[in-house]
């Protein structure tokens, strides 16, 4: 394998069939050996374990479901994430390599003071943000979570010059702040913020820059992972980091897609104690590749649209309501929407039902804008636009109704 992350996936794969009983059943069920794997794109004859997956693994051979690849005494923390899945650690630098990588993007700097509100407890987030800071020679307020004015009033004190959390707490303690008469941009010392854990709407983004003058590095990840993907500069594309191997796959398949494809984030870590080999995150993103076949992970992106099971394949496309909410909401005029899937003669028919902001619209600049849009965003051409009444649209049913019949 002479590609990037070549010998550090080679490794991986040889240490995780040697020690970790759960990866060489995988491999042995497939009829694979580690040096079956001879390229990026031979992981895809690696089976993918989805998330549910491995919390029934788990179960069934607890704690870890035979994915421990070092004794048990090496361990240093044990974590709890939903699932519920324990996560164990024992010093090694795979999602420490994540999130180091992740405070370079995001300006951090030795000597920055820094307010961690991620949550200590149970979790590894906190503990793990902790540790790569005073690591890399910043100090490190461990705030963890609540408590609005005290953290405000440390915050304050203390010159915090970085803040990690999520963006809804980041506002929350900057109106807890103006509710007590300070002017944040002046009173404080914040600078940067890296905000992960929920989505960053636009306008918020856009509040932290402009009106507070935050610099904001928006991170996507899982606690098992660390983190995968980000964002510095607006936008719904998240650019890929390079201390995993991040694949967008074909939920039913486990193939790899195509660039502006929708699949599952499906991830390979370089973590000796815990080696997750091709592990499905549940979420589902388009793949969006600027030079296909040739561009390197860091140059990839990904768009998230939401989790798998909330998608509908439509003429073998995956079609999630978060792409079609994005999709229409780029067509100014729409009140409310919904799509309706049929098979008539065995074909899927995509109609999209739209109601009109204004009923003087030009319909039909409405109908080409909206089958413009969602093809662009969802990859599936609209066979229909019907223009109905806002009352006609059930909130009851979703924002994709799957009326097929597989009888």
């Amino acid at each position: 394998m002479t590609e990037p992350f070549a010998e550090k996936l080679d490794h991986i794969l040889q240490h995780a069939y040697a020690n970790a009983p759960a990866v060489r059943a995988i491999f042995d069920r497939a009829g694979l050996k580690p040096g079956d794997i001879r390229s990026l794109a031979d992981l895809d004859r690696i089976p993918v374990t989805s998330k549910d997956r491995l919390a029934g693994m788990q179960q069934a051979d607890p704690p870890f479901g035979g994915f421990l690849a070092v004794p048990p005494e090496e361990l240093l923390h044990v974590f709890l994430s939903p699932g519920p899945l324990y996560e164990p650690h024992a010093g090694e630098s795979a999602v420490m390599d994540t999130v180091r990588e992740m405070f370079g993007i995001a300006g951090f700097v030795p000597g920055d003071m820094v307010l961690n509100t991620f949550g200590y407890h149970l979790i590894p987030t906190g503990l793990a943000l902790d540790q790569a800071f005073r690591e890399m020679g910043a100090t490190v307020i461990p705030a963890g979570v609540g408590n609005a004015d005290l953290q405000v009033k440390m915050m304050r004190d203390l010159k915090a010059a970085g803040y990690v959390g999520t963006p809804s707490w980041l506002m929350a303690l900057i109106q807890k702040a103006e509710e007590s008469g300070l002017d944040f941009r002046a009173d404080f010392a914040l600078e940067k913020a890296l905000v992960s854990a929920e989505p960053l709407p636009p306008a918020l983004r856009q509040t932290f820059v402009e009106k507070y003058g935050l610099r904001v590095a928006n991170a996507y990840g899982t606690a098992e992972l660390g983190f995968l993907a980000y964002n510095i500069e607006g936008g719904l594309a998240m650019r890929l980091l390079e201390s995993s191997i991040v694949q967008v796959a074909n939920p039913e398949t486990g193939a790899s897609v195509g660039p502006g494809e929708t699949g599952e984030v499906v991830v390979t870590t370089f973590n000796e104690t815990y080696p997750l080999i091709r592990l499905g995150t549940g979420d589902l993103a388009m793949n969006v590749d600027p030079a296909p076949g040739a561009s390197r992970q860091g140059e990839r992106s990904i768009i998230l649209v939401g989790r798998v099971g909330d998608a509908v394949k439509v003429r073998g496309m995956f079609v999630h309501p978060n792409q079609l909410r994005f999709a229409v909401g780029q067509v100014r005029g729409v009140a409310k929407f919904q799509a309706v899937v049929t098979r008539p003669e065995n074909r899927d028919e995509f109609t999209l039902r739209a109601a009109p902001a204004d009923d003087s619209a030009d319909r039909q600049a409405l109908t080409e804008a909206l089958s413009q849009a969602v093809q662009s965003a969802c990859r599936v051409k609209v066979d229909r636009v019907e223009f109905v009444a806002v009352s006609d649209l059930d909130d009851n049913m979703g924002i994709i109704v799957d009326k097929r019949s597989w009888e």
